[in-house]
């Protein structure tokens, strides 16, 4: 199926439409995606972090940024050159199977390292090892947490201040303790955790689809692969 052209405010607008009961996190939803935006102008990265169901959506949502989501993404011309240029045979095979990627981590997905450390130390800062290593100032941290007070997510928002990176919480109605940290709160309006769970879905499916619809134009050479010097 062919993908349709739309601007982030129509996506928005849209998701507004799909679920009226959202309204009410329209304004954050926003600044959540002005704030993805200008990290990824800046070349930064989006790092993101759950329990359970929604670890599932942490690796979800990365999935659908480190790939094709909506829109095609056709890597630009300089770069299957430099690939073809390499190697003829595989990265002329590269050029046409490789996709422009919005960079995500999921926290969730590092058995070895996580486990090694639930055994070494203290489970409850898993995820603040994972951002230590891998966050840099500009990068964007993504709590996802229904209740708000799942403490490894905490600890992992507490290291993200620390370090400058700004922090985007999505709970429901409570908040919990993760608003104390939080520069943005997605508080969808529910209470208990499975429809909590079920409106978090469409929030950062939003997400994503603005953030292709802002990076991946029609024209590859125009797209946010591009901005990377070494692919000039």
């Amino acid at each position: 199926m062919k993908s349709v052209e739309r601007a982030p405010q129509k996506i928005l607008d849209e998701l507004i439409q799909r679920y009226p009961v959202l309204a009410v996190c329209k304004k954050d939803i926003a600044k959540a995606y002005g704030t993805l935006r200008d990290c990824y102008q800046e070349g930064g990265k989006l790092l993101v972090a759950g329990n359970g169901g929604s670890a599932a959506d942490a690796e979800h949502m990365v999935g659908e940024l480190m790939k094709s989501f909506h829109k095609p993404r056709p890597l630009p011309a300089c770069f299957q050159q430099n690939l073809a240029a390499t190697d003829p045979v595989v990265g002329a095979y590269l050029a046409k199977t490789l996709e422009q990627p919005l960079p995500a981590i999921a926290l969730v997905c590092h058995e070895s390292l996580s486990t090694a450390f639930l055994n070494d130390k203290d489970g409850k800062a898993v995820f603040a090892q994972q951002l230590l290593g891998y966050g840099k100032k500009g990068d964007v941290f993504l709590g996802i947490s229904t209740s708000g007070n799942s403490e490894n997510v905490v600890c992992a928002a507490v290291v993200a201040k620390a370090l400058g990176i700004a922090v985007i919480e999505l709970t429901g109605n409570n908040g919990g303790k993760l608003s104390r940290y939080a520069d943005i709160s997605i508080r969808v309006p529910e209470d208990e955790t499975f429809k909590i769970q079920e409106l978090h879905l469409p929030v950062y499916h939003c997400l994503c689809l603005m953030l292709e619809s802002q990076f991946m134009k029609a024209d590859p050479n125009k797209s946010y692969f591009v901005m990377e010097e070494n692919y000039e």
